[in-house]
């Protein structure tokens, strides 16, 4: 899924949510997923002149999951260690983007080069 533009982002909500209902996952992780996809979406529309979304249903050891992976090639992210602090922002943001996403999904990692862009994988599973 590409983000290029506002309705992209609309676009990523609604097709998240049906990916979460497809994986199984009840109402609150529903929103939990939906909220950091949102996030992870919009930091990439905003800060990485926009980029992709792929969603995946992994599975490990029996449990289900959701895996998204967000992609652009903007300036990549100098500090990912003050980026996903609460609060640090390089916009006009809260600064909560980057920080709460991690903090709604089970697994997170941020793959950034300055200049490369930032790659961000999310993933949250039902049967924890």
């Amino acid at each position: 899924m590409v983000l290029a533009t506002e309705e992209d982002l609309l676009a990523v909500r609604h097709a998240v949510r049906a990916a979460t209902l497809e994986a199984g996952f009840g109402i609150v992780d529903q929103t939990r997923v939906v909220t950091a996809a949102s996030e992870l979406a919009r930091n990439a529309y905003i800060h990485g002149g926009g980029g992709t979304l792929t969603i995946e249903y992994p599975r490990r050891r029996g449990a289900k999951g959701l895996r998204l992976t967000i992609c652009d090639e903007g300036p990549g992210i100098p500090d990912v260690d003050a980026a996903l602090v609460d609060g640090f922002t390089t916009g006009a943001g809260l600064g909560h983007g980057l920080g709460g996403a991690r903090r709604l999904m089970d697994d997170f990692e941020v793959r950034t080069q300055p200049g490369a862009g930032t790659t961000v994988i999310a993933t949250r599973w039902v049967d924890r």
